[in-house]
């Protein structure tokens, strides 16, 4: 069943984070998902390197869709699919989540009528489809009316917004089913010594030293370094089939993130790559992953904590564009490790609310 009119889908365009989405009620959509995929490919302007025939800005983290809709879930309010939308590629993945986009979606649920506004906030229960698990969104809501205006700013976005809370829960083994996918703290890969971890994103850790760097290049000069992203991608293909993903050739995950000291005053330094082109800041839950497996015993970048202060949970993460910081506490004592929360700060804009008109 889709919704569209004279070609037109209805469509609200936003920023969630340091990315930007296409969102739509699920009910807009094709009900078949390959109707649904060919009709994403068409709004993006997929497969163009450029998209220049679509809603898509031509980079991975601005070719993305969130689909949303009232949940039949008793501990959730509502549906959220993410969906990755290729670039010059006619992909259409959901083998993962975007933390980025779900600061968005709490928003866009309420204007479309499907929860109810509080006063002065709202909070929105929000099960994670890609993932099974649920997420908590908390957003200003003075009067009742979504407020997108606010003076908290984060790296990577010009200017400052309102604040979005979210808080995540039963993250572990978002794609794996297990927060060390491959029953180790620890493995060696194509040479390279790596710590597999997945609390709501599967990521491959590593150390920048190992790949020859220091962590602290710009992203232009790691999009400019094809030896480093082949190795890159050598790395993550060989990762997913140890982590159970099968062969990830094709897919977005697992990604891979380098680690190494801070020097701007941060707690950890990190480069990570979407799945193999750098990312020119990081994602929230590939930060969120990564840092669980840096606070494991053994793990590979454990020793870059020795300095955070003992039983904090707040980590400043360093990316090429500023600073994320998060929230993880973790019992690496449990066997296995257990994570008891995680969550992060993030804003959300509306950039565009009507009708989307996909290439024929």
């Amino acid at each position: 069943m889709t919704a569209e009119t004279d070609g037109g889908v209805p469509c609200m365009l936003m920023r969630g984070g340091t990315s930007k989405g296409a969102y739509f009620l699920a009910d807009a959509l094709p009900d078949d998902p390959a109707e649904r995929d060919d009709l994403l490919l068409r709004v993006m302007g997929t497969p163009d390197a450029r998209q220049i025939d679509g809603l898509g800005g031509a980079t991975s983290l601005t070719s993305k869709v969130a689909v949303v809709q009232q949940s039949a879930r008793a501990d959730a309010d509502i549906d959220y699919l993410f969906l990755q939308v290729g670039v010059d590629e006619a992909v259409v993945s959901d083998r993962q989540n975007c933390g980025n986009l779900l600061a968005g979606v709490g928003q866009f649920a309420l204007e479309r009528g499907l929860v109810p506004a509080g006063d002065p906030e709202t909070a929105v229960r929000v099960h994670m489809v890609n993932s099974g698990s649920v997420a908590r969104a908390r957003f200003p809501t003075p009067g009742g009316t979504v407020r997108y205006a606010g003076g908290t700013a984060i790296a990577g976005v010009p200017g400052t917004a309102a604040p979005v809370v979210l808080e995540f829960a039963d993250t572990v083994g978002s794609a794996t089913g297990r927060l060390l996918p491959t029953g180790s703290v620890r493995d060696v890969i194509d040479g390279t010594p790596v710590t597999c971890v997945d609390n709501g994103m599967p990521v491959v850790v590593a150390t920048a030293a190992s790949f020859g760097l220091s962590g602290h290049e710009s992203h232009g000069e790691l999009a400019a370094d094809q030896r480093l992203l082949a190795r890159v991608d050598r790395l993550r293909i060989q990762a997913g089939a140890l982590m159970g993903l099968g062969d990830v050739t094709a897919s977005s995950v697992p990604k891979t993130t380098l680690v190494a000291e801070p020097r701007d005053g941060g707690m950890l330094a990190t480069r990570s790559f979407i799945p193999v082109s750098p990312h020119t800041a990081i994602g929230v839950l590939g930060a969120i992953s990564a840092v669980t497996a840096v606070r494991l015993p053994g793990a590979v970048g454990h020793d870059l904590t020795a300095s955070w202060p003992a039983g904090g949970t707040r980590v400043d993460v360093e990316h090429p564009t500023g600073h994320l910081v998060i929230d993880v506490d973790v019992d690496p004592a449990a066997d296995p490790p257990a994570v008891r929360s995680s969550g992060v700060v993030r804003t959300a804009r509306k950039l565009f609310d009507g009708t989307v008109f996909p290439r024929a």
